[in-house]
């Protein structure tokens, strides 16, 4: 064997009970799990007592960047993150052409920059996951990659961004281009339904594309239209859609968040409960905090944001539609708020784009107006038009209630929704795992150490389909993590967010270590995993 651990406290992510074992592991994969047998091998590793887990899935990550332009990734590799799904909330780089491969990478600067030190030598599904399999000088990746087909990029690469039902033509060719992605290598199919342009599809355009991910076995995970006001109404919309499509569901940062949702993830559970009940093939994510994190931009009305990135810098530069959109914002509820009037001193600078502008960085737009002495929305407007719509806020907006309820769900799973650029981002992009571990686990108890690890590793591993991850097992991949339950824990604040995790000494990918004795190594020994065939 090349690798031998021994006397590993196995949690093996089936939620069974825990057991003490040594681990043989040979070319990349678990050959053998001895109990109460002392293995041999080339090199052996004394656990001394740590917890061994399959590697963890980050169900919902925006790593699409990060992973071309950082071998380091520590942000996820130290959390013991061995594989990312990407392509997330409908808004990614493929498929594309030229012109839609443009306007995306202004459209989500605050999510992933501008793409400035990246060379966009791919335009298809493929081409990207080849990408990532080639990148480093053909190295590969940090940690493995899977990729959700963006329907929003789709739909502007058909559409484009005016807010109008498709044509049979247009239609067609958003068909065409789900079709090739999934055929290409993707595992199912994102939108972002309160981002433009692809909350411009209605029900019947999306359960289209639905059928088309459904014959390919694939899953369609949404960001649906409201977190906020009509949440349960818009979660049972992506249940009969997908119901009547015949689809797999898996609901994005399945979340209950402003102040009408307080107390009301039972009425989710609920829903969800009947659905599954009904024979919906239906799961999860979510991130243990409370605050989201999105761009300013996105707090914008859709009509507001029709016809692209220029489009809204000109309607934000003329007074009359700027006076207009405030009064969707402060006192209708704009789409893109959730349809809840936005509060201020909810909405946190987090990250800009033009460095001359840090300042505002970890300030409400309520405290920076007060600072100005001029109203919220003069700072808000300002920052938009001088950032070119590239700030992304933490809205403190959810109910701590409400994620402890979500979480223990039976179909469950952890995502991080990590947003990594930013002068201050959401501590979840370095935190989520090790929280779900040390605090959610450990300290409070919520769910059993057994149980986390299975909602991090072998349930989304189910959800993707992945014969061969997501438990110990012996012909499983080498996907491993090594760490300490009585001290594991988040090491990032909102102070000091891109601090890492502390108690995961080691992570292997494909038998190799990522992070050897808490430091990251220079393996590079991610890849892309691709959409596995149905036998």
């Amino acid at each position: 064997m090349d690798l031998a651990i021994r006397g590993a406290r196995v949690v093996d992510g089936s939620g069974g009970e825990s057991y003490l074992a040594d681990v043989g592991i040979t070319d990349g994969r678990i050959t053998t799990i001895a109990r109460g047998e002392r293995l041999t091998a080339r090199r052996v590793l004394d656990a001394d007592g740590l917890a061994l887990s399959p590697g963890f899935i980050d169900m919902h990550a925006h790593s699409d960047l990060a992973l071309l332009r950082d071998p380091d990734h520590s942000a996820k590799a130290a959390q013991g993150v061995t594989l990312e799904v990407l392509g997330q909330d409908g808004l990614s780089y493929a498929p594309v052409d030229d012109r839609t491969l443009t306007e995306v990478r202004a459209a989500i600067t605050g999510w992933n920059g501008d793409g400035s030190d990246i060379d966009f030598d791919w335009r298809t599904v493929g081409e990207y996951l080849d990408r990532l399999d080639r990148n480093f000088g053909g190295q590969g990746i940090a940690v493995n990659a899977a990729y959700l087909i963006p329907q929003g990029t789709v739909r502007m690469y058909a559409v484009g961004w005016d807010d109008r039902p498709t044509t049979p033509e247009q239609l067609a060719l958003m068909r065409q281009l789900v079709a090739e992605g999934m055929e290409q290598g993707a595992v199912g199919m994102s939108s972002g339904l309160t981002y433009t342009p692809g909350m411009y599809a209605d029900d019947a355009e999306l359960t289209e594309l639905c059928r088309v991910v459904a014959s390919y076995d694939g899953y369609y995970c949404p960001h649906h239209r409201s977190y906020g006001a009509g949440a349960l109404a818009a979660y049972e919309e992506m249940v009969e859609l997908t119901r009547s499509a015949g689809c797999a569901l898996h609901l994005a940062h399945a979340t209950m968040n402003f102040g009408v949702n307080k107390g009301k993830a039972p009425d989710l559970l609920a829903l969800l409960d009947a659905a599954l009940a009904g024979g919906a093939d239906i799961s999860l994510d979510t991130y243990p905090y409370t605050p989201g994190c999105t761009t300013l931009a996105a707090m914008l009305p859709s009509w507001a944001s029709e016809g692209g990135p220029e489009a809204i810098l000109g309607r934000l530069r003329d007074d009359g539609t700027a006076e207009k959109i405030r009064h969707h914002l402060e006192e209708i509820g704009s789409d893109g708020c959730h349809g809840v009037p936005i509060e201020w001193d909810t909405i946190e600078i987090s990250g800009v784009s033009d460095p001359g502008l840090a300042g505002c960085v970890g300030k409400t737009i309520a405290d920076s107006a007060v600072a100005r002495g001029e109203t919220p929305w003069t700072t808000a407007r300002r920052l938009l038009l001088n950032d070119r719509l590239g700030s992304t806020i933490l809205q403190h907006v959810g109910h701590e209630e409400n994620v402890r309820a979500i979480m223990q769900h039976r179909v469950h799973t952890g995502g991080s929704d990590g947003i990594l650029q930013g002068y201050k981002p959401h501590p979840r992009a370095y935190g989520t795992f090790p929280q779900y571990l040390g605090r959610y686990a450990r300290e409070l108890g919520i769910l059993s150490l057994e149980e986390t690890v299975a909602h991090l590793t072998s349930r989304p591993a189910a959800r993707l389909r992945l014969a061969d991850r997501g438990l110990v097992r012996e012909g499983y991949r080498a996907d491993l993590v090594l760490f300490d339950p009585q001290t594991v824990a988040a090491g990032s604040t909102f102070e000091a967010p891109r601090t890492l995790p502390t108690g995961i000494p080691h992570v292997l990918i494909d038998g190799k270590f990522v992070i050897e004795d808490g430091r990251r190594t220079d393996v590079l020994a991610g890849r892309a995993v691709r959409r596995a065939t149905r036998t």
